[in-house]
């Protein structure tokens, strides 16, 4: 029988024991749960989790490894992983190293053998919980006290950012993108390269001015951890960009949009992260399945008396989960159309987006 060595504590003071399988240090984070079946390399890889300890509802993690090709950044940042049961012998002809050596390697702590379920029903009623992951005899009080004394983190997108712009190009180039990138997923630049478009990466705080110096075709504002309302810079950038360029946002670029225009933010409670929301697009009355991680959303009633109309929304809650600005050419969504490994329903949204970009005149 597998020894209990580490324990997550609650910040209301409930503790779960079970065994450490990744890095052996103590760490504080919110702490959220993922619906995903599969992707968990993809994940732990996201810069949008920076700093939170995720709790995978789905009981095996693991088995299939992890892939040098499929991360969503190089340097992983969530804040640490809990798993019913943790698979240290995958079966992969593709994977290159296991879970536990990956976390290891990027100092995130882990924990198997813990009652998920459980877990996922208290965060869903209670969203927002802060824990931490710690030794199995370190007493609560402490651990609470911890907790509490940790300061909650503000500067998120800054962390996960490029500090320097960088290129990624593809051959028989139409159009150019700059992407600002706020926490960016590598898979929205292999997707804007398999549309044909070279991408100019830049930092989260990139000006308007620098960014229009590139002349591009269009702009992406990416996805990114914690609130729009930390990064007001960018929401300025967004509005100097207004009307000048198409612009195609994408998770917290949704509400950096939003804010652009003078929408405000709500906390979204439970949080949606997982690969299984079900999303209507109002104009064809379709139903997509969407992958999405966020805690925030767009306020509905605070969209009425702006220019943007809701073209997408969330079944489960009936929350916003797409805008447009017609006359502006800008379009924004919620979830992932990009999501890596799936569900690829949405990836049409970017050829939405190139059809919003001005006649190539490259050769």
């Amino acid at each position: 029988m597998k020894t209990a060595n580490k324990k997550l504590v609650l910040e209301d003071g409930r503790e779960f024991y079970g065994e450490g399988f990744a890095s052996d240090v103590e760490r504080v984070g919110e702490l959220v749960f993922n619906t995903s079946m599969v992707g968990y390399q993809e994940i732990l890889s996201d810069p949008s989790y920076a700093d939170q300890i995720i709790v995978m509802t789905y009981p095996l993690i693991g088995n299939y490894g992890i892939t040098d090709e499929d991360y969503e950044t190089k340097f992983p940042s969530i804040g640490g992983m809990i798993v019913k049961e943790n698979n240290d012998s995958p079966s992969n002809f593709r994977y290159t190293k296991t879970l536990s050596e990956v976390l290891e390697e990027n100092d995130i702590p882990g924990i198997s053998g813990l009652d998920t379920r459980q877990l996922t029903r208290i965060l869903r009623d209670a969203n927002g919980i802060r824990a931490i992951i710690t030794d199995a005899d370190t007493p609560t009080e402490e651990a609470v006290a911890k907790i509490n004394a940790h300061p909650r983190s503000t500067d998120l997108v800054s962390k996960v950012s490029s500090k320097k712009r960088w290129f990624a190009r593809t051959a028989n180039c139409k159009h150019d993108i700059v992407a600002v990138d706020c926490g960016m997923k590598l898979n929205m630049v292999r997707n804007l390269n398999n549309h044909g478009c070279n991408v100019t990466v830049v930092p989260w705080n990139t000006p308007a001015e620098r960014i229009l110096d590139f002349k591009p075709d269009g702009v992406l504002i990416s996805n990114g951890p914690g609130s729009p309302e930390d990064v007001p810079e960018v929401v300025e950038t967004i509005r100097n960009l207004i009307g000048k360029v198409p612009i195609f946002g994408i998770c917290l670029g949704h509400q950096l949009i939003s804010l652009a225009y003078g929408a405000k933010i709500c906390e979204i409670n439970p949080g949606h992260r997982g690969g299984n929301h079900p999303v209507k697009e109002l104009k064809t009355g379709k139903v997509f399945i969407t992958a999405q991680n966020h805690g925030y959303g767009v306020d509905k009633e605070s969209v009425e008396g702006t220019p943007l109309n809701i073209t997408h929304i969330n079944l489960l809650d009936n929350t916003i989960e797409g805008l447009e600005c017609e006359k502006d050419k800008v379009v924004s969504v919620q979830f992932h159309p990009e999501s890596a490994p799936g569900p690829q329903d949405t990836i049409y949204l970017f050829d939405r987006f190139i059809e919003m970009l001005p006649e190539s005149e490259k050769i």
